[in-house]
């Protein structure tokens, strides 16, 4: 495979730091997206000669796909994974579906219930009752940890749901890693359990005292000028004080707003008078100035907390000028059409933002697709007041400030509006951009499609010299031209 000069170029200037790149083929489709902790690392050894030599069918074919790269810098390797994930959702890249390339952050599990319990590191926590610890951003930091509890706690690394003698015989773990070897009775089962559920403890927060008997015994050994166990010693100590504070913040954080949630959904259920707690909350918002780039969000919350797998973007296609209401309705229209056809369960509460306008509107689309019985509200935002009550009847409630309540409603409606400003600002900013291509002459709204999707994005075409936008189709030598001058701020003459 012979690599062209502007992607060498784009090698050459990779940066040694964390991030994301994109991989597209000739077309400009994104065929794979991935994430580095060394963009320069990463990046380049997919061109390497061994490489190319020795990987698999798959990987090979995506690398004689490569035609050009875009990179994003980000601050760590867990925001890079972070980025990747919705990189991937947005592209769907056809060679991440053939490599079903998952990097969740890894997980501890434990599955107290077996004979002989074990800890192994997973990606994926499935209802399957075992107990998991995590989500940990670093993967050294679990893996630390995970090797730490198997040797401090003597516990076992071998795979065999009922390790036996047999087993034993083709191990050396107990040798080796100091495991008490309860496959043949060195531990009894009582005392095997009572390890598991301190390596537990230990992974929940609540042994501290363990750590410092690490950091005593990196003090001994650095005392003794033994510098490289010391070092070691550190550096365990310095993932373990990572993974456990990780996980102890993380429970601490959702077990308090988790509580917080459901003290506030079972409030709205007396504050609305409803026959039971809404489990299921959907709230919408609209976004748009003066009626352009109009859109609309859908946020959902179980329990009071945030359920992102079931959040969608609308583009308000219907609407003209500004007229948030009839936005409202056109949106939980297309929604609760949709969601009747799939046989989705309804939510058991719609928030909508805004006033009493808003509010019918969105009650007559849901009486349209025949939902009418779905218990909906409105929260408008200047003084936090919430319009509930019989459609013609409706009845304005100024709920407390503290009310559990109010800030249930404030947060889901807070998301929604977060949520579809942020894809507004995106319109907002790719029309800016492609605004530039208006100042050709000779490019219309036909052309400039054609040519967005000839190079794929705008950044692209930028990027692209004037041979490149002159050999697109219907483009040619003189447009070619001007399009280069108009993207770079040039004057077309």
């Amino acid at each position: 495979m012979r690599i062209s000069e502007q992607l060498q170029a784009k090698l050459d200037a990779l940066p040694d730091k964390p991030g994301v790149y994109l991989m597209r083929d000739r077309s400009g489709r994104v065929i794979y997206v991935g994430k580095a902790a060394s963009l320069r690392q990463r990046v380049r050894s997919y061109f390497r000669q061994s490489t190319r030599r020795s990987a698999d069918p798959k990987l090979r074919g995506l690398i004689r796909s490569i035609h050009d790269l875009e990179t994003v810098e980000l601050r760590s390797e867990a925001e890079a994974i972070l980025v990747e994930g919705r990189l991937i959702k947005d592209y769907r890249p056809r060679f991440n579906v053939e490599f079903k390339d998952d990097k969740r952050f890894l997980l501890l599990r434990v599955r107290r219930g077996d004979p002989v319990p074990r800890f192994d590191a997973v990606r994926i926590q499935k209802d399957d009752g075992a107990d998991y610890f995590g989500p940990y951003a670093s993967s050294a930091a679990a893996r630390a940890a995970l090797n730490f509890v198997d040797l401090r706690f003597g516990l076992r690394r071998c795979a065999p749901p009922r390790p036996g003698p047999e087993d034993h015989r083709h191990c050396h773990n107990d040798i080796l890693r100091y495991c008490t070897a309860p496959c043949i009775g060195k531990i009894s089962a009582e005392d095997y359990r009572a390890r598991v559920e301190e390596a537990c403890a230990f992974l929940r927060g609540e042994r501290p005292a363990l750590l410092e008997e690490l950091r005593e015994a990196m003090r001994r050994e650095a005392a003794a000028l033994n510098f490289e166990k010391a070092a070691a010693l550190r550096d365990t100590l310095r993932l373990l004080n990572a993974a456990v504070k990780q996980r102890v913040r993380s429970t601490l954080t959702l077990g308090l707003k988790t509580e917080e949630a459901r003290a506030g959904v079972a409030a709205l259920r007396d504050a609305l008078g409803l026959a039971a707690p809404p489990r299921i909350i959907e709230a919408y918002d609209i976004s748009n100035i003066s009626g352009t780039l109009a859109v609309g969000s859908l946020v959902c919350a179980v329990e009071g907390m945030p359920d992102r797998k079931r959040y969608r973007l609308f583009r308000i296609r219907t609407v003209a000028g500004s007229d948030d209401p009839a936005m409202m309705a056109e949106m939980l229209r297309r929604r609760f059409a949709r969601a009747g056809q799939t046989g989705w369960h309804p939510p058991d509460l719609v928030l909508v933002d805004g006033g009493l306008t808003q509010l019918r509107a969105a009650r007559a689309a849901l009486r349209e697709t025949g939902f009418g019985e779905t218990p909906s509200i409105g929260l408008a935002k200047r003084f936090e007041e919430v319009y509930a009550g019989p459609e013609g009847g409706e009845t304005l409630l100024r709920l407390p400030e503290n009310s559990p309540a109010l800030k249930v409603l404030q947060r889901i409606r807070d998301e929604a509006h977060r949520f579809a400003l942020t894809y507004h600002r995106k319109l907002r900013a790719r029309r800016i951009r492609e605004s530039a291509l208006d100042e050709a002459p000779g490019v219309g709204e036909e052309r400039k499609r054609r040519l967005l999707e000839h190079f794929g994005s705008f950044l692209r075409l930028r990027r692209a010299t004037v041979e490149e936008i002159a050999a697109a189709p219907g483009i040619g030598p003189v447009l070619g031209a001007q399009i280069h001058a108009a993207l770079h701020g040039n004057r077309v003459d």
